[in-house]
């Protein structure tokens, strides 16, 4: 992780975001109706998010570990979907949106984005 002054803070931060991603990708009761291929987009920007959060908090090499590690949550959570059998329906094509979200918000972040909370703290001195 980067030399952070509000480290407790974007840790802390992280693991809101973590878990409101397993929430909402597991839970049943506010399954409504979306239109057809949204769900796909839903995918494909939460995980654009998260690679573009989690860039920001790691240098440059270390974001093979990102896209990893995000590859793998979104793998667990079609996986979980799956077992619960539960009104949530694992999808090859949902699988597709991560991957293509991740790849994305990598790109994004070696464009534009990259460390952006060292930025942020800068302005905060």
């Amino acid at each position: 992780m980067l030399n952070l002054r509000y480290r407790p803070f974007w840790i802390a931060a992280s693991a809101v975001l973590v878990l409101g991603v397993v929430w909402g990708s597991l839970q049943t009761s506010l399954g409504g109706e979306v239109p057809q291929g949204f769900d796909k987009v839903e995918h494909f920007g939460t995980y654009l998010f998260l690679a573009v959060w989690f860039t920001g908090l790691f240098a440059r090499p270390r974001w093979w570990m990102v896209a990893a590690t995000l590859l793998m949550l979104g793998a667990a959570m079609e996986a979980g979907q799956y077992i619960m059998q539960a009104g949530r329906a694992a999808d090859v094509y949902d699988m597709a949106a991560n991957v293509a979200g991740v790849a994305a918000g990598l790109l994004l972040a070696a464009l534009l984005t990259g460390g952006w909370t060292q930025r942020i703290e800068s302005w905060l001195r």
